[in-house]
């Protein structure tokens, strides 16, 4: 059983964790929330049968858990990682985990170099589809990968899948970008379904980001992820082959071409009982990825999430790092980057940063 304490109980983000604790209750338990809001703490009590406190004096008072997760904004973020820091008790940060560059350098000094256990919930990685594209990448199914497109998520979170599928560490980029507008009917928000038809302006960044030798496209439109009308893409090429979105094409031999799809393998389909889950990933006869929390019901974030959290415990308990604070620091400055030539249409050629060994 993994206990973990949350700080922020009444977020959008915060409440993923409640729904993985409820889905998988012989692995996880919420020992305690820090919810400032007295009446919003009432209700995530009702709602979610877990005690709240109103700061984190008092949850540290009554609770032990194994970790705590911050998730609350980037802004006030900062103040609760410097505490927990302090105490000696391990963090599972939200990301980003800091505003500003000069904020992430402030975490890395008082942090990282004095040794704090901080990690960072950075999932997009961990969602199935995802790994099973980095498990056929680091097979060498690809060969050597040099180029990738991802246009999945914003600004950090696109960059954290660029330097996955490149197998990019702290390497420095060269950076171009532009910015395109066009109007679409407005979709799906936080809050839920569009309430009216309205049509919007849509914001479409787009940036390349050289690494010498390797080039990561990021191209994303504003809520792009969460639209019914537009689609989520993602593309990795490598000198034996290709991963197109769902389809890979590689080669058995020079002039022997194989031509397969990822395909998800769901339980509770047609006339089998076995559950509703997904089991895990098949390119061609192969198992690229398996589910390891069936039979929970989880959709492909939370399955992340919930790997986040699983990492987090072993690491807390002395296991290795699995997304370091350096590797969301780095994320966010280089997300920053895209957003300053983006919006200005000059060329940056970023700066090796104090977190980089």
């Amino acid at each position: 059983m993994i206990s973990f304490s949350i700080i922020g109980g009444a977020g959008f983000r915060a409440q993923y964790y409640l729904r993985i604790a409820q889905a998988l209750p012989e692995q996880f338990r919420v020992c305690g929330m820090v919810v400032r809001d007295e009446h919003k703490g009432r209700d995530l009590e009702q709602k979610w049968d877990v005690t709240t406190y109103r700061n984190l004096g008092l949850l540290l008072e009554h609770e032990t858990p194994d970790f705590v997760v911050v998730s609350v904004s980037r802004h006030a973020a900062v103040d609760y990682l410097l505490q927990l820091g302090e105490l000696g008790i391990p963090v599972l940060a939200e990301t980003p985990p800091a505003p500003s560059v000069e904020e992430l350098v402030i975490l890395h000094e008082k942090l990282t170099c004095k040794g704090a256990k901080v990690q960072v919930a950075e999932q997009y990685h961990l969602q199935p589809m995802h790994q099973a594209r980095l498990s056929l990448i680091e097979k060498g199914r690809l060969g050597n990968v040099t180029q990738t497109t991802v246009s999945i998520s914003h600004f950090y979170h696109g960059v954290s899948l660029i330097r996955k599928m490149l197998g990019i560490g702290f390497e420095d980029a060269v950076i171009r970008g532009m910015r395109f507008e066009s109007p679409i009917m407005a979709g799906p928000d936080r809050s839920g379904p569009p309430r009216e038809e309205k049509l919007i302006n849509a914001e479409r960044d787009l940036a390349w980001l050289d690494f010498g030798g390797k080039l990561g496209i990021y191209d994303f439109t504003k809520d792009q992820h969460r639209s019914w009308i537009r689609s989520n893409h993602l593309s990795v090429r490598g000198d034996h082959g290709e991963l197109f979105d769902n389809r890979l094409l590689v080669l058995e031999d020079f002039s022997t071409p194989l031509y397969l799809e990822l395909k998800r393998v769901n339980r509770g389909e047609e006339e089998n009982l076995e559950g509703h889950y997904l089991e895990g990933i098949l390119a061609g006869e192969r198992w690229v990825y398996r589910n390891p929390f069936i039979p929970a019901r989880l959709y492909d974030d939370e399955i992340a999430i919930a790997s986040c959290l699983m990492k987090m415990a072993d690491y807390a308990a002395g296991g290795p790092s699995f997304y370091s604070l350096p590797d969301a620091s780095q994320d966010h400055y280089l997300g920053l980057m895209m957003e300053k030539v983006i919006c200005t249409g000059e060329i940056v050629k970023t700066v090796r940063q104090p977190w980089v060994e």
